[in-house]
């Protein structure tokens, strides 16, 4: 994609400080970060989304993903992290390149855990519910 600031940065036409880099993915950090450290991992080629990303590079993210909380973890001295995708628009997916945030954690730093970032309560059963998604 053109105009898409990841495609551009996993082309290095855009500098990042660079966390951890393999031949597919490249971790950064954010520019606008929510705490010291937040960095994305990002495929150098292009992807909507996760469930767009080639199962074939599934072990190559997976421990890009890992390098980057450890390298953080000792750089920081943290041992707690957030990780996370917003997938869509809904879930504030604002670059529709697939995007991985790893947000380090510490004491006191105002934020919640995961469950904290939607509440829409079911009015249907978990097994209805469930029924609907095996279909």
């Amino acid at each position: 994609m053109p105009d898409c600031i990841f495609c551009k940065i996993g082309k290095k036409e855009v500098k990042v400080l660079i966390v951890v880099e393999s031949e597919n993915f490249i971790s950064f950090l954010d520019v606008q970060p929510r705490s010291p450290g937040h960095s994305l991992v990002i495929p150098k080629r292009h992807f909507d989304n996760f469930v767009s990303l080639d199962l074939n590079l599934a072990q190559e993210f997976v421990k890009i993903c890992q390098e980057t909380i450890k390298k953080i973890g000792r750089g920081l001295n943290a041992n707690d992290f957030t990780l996370g995708v917003n997938e869509g628009e809904l879930a504030g997916q604002a670059i529709h390149h697939f995007h991985f945030h790893v947000i380090p954690r510490f004491k006191h730093d105002r934020g919640g855990s995961i469950h904290s970032v939607v509440f829409n309560e079911p009015v249907e059963s978990v097994e209805e519910i469930y029924s609907k998604i095996i279909k």
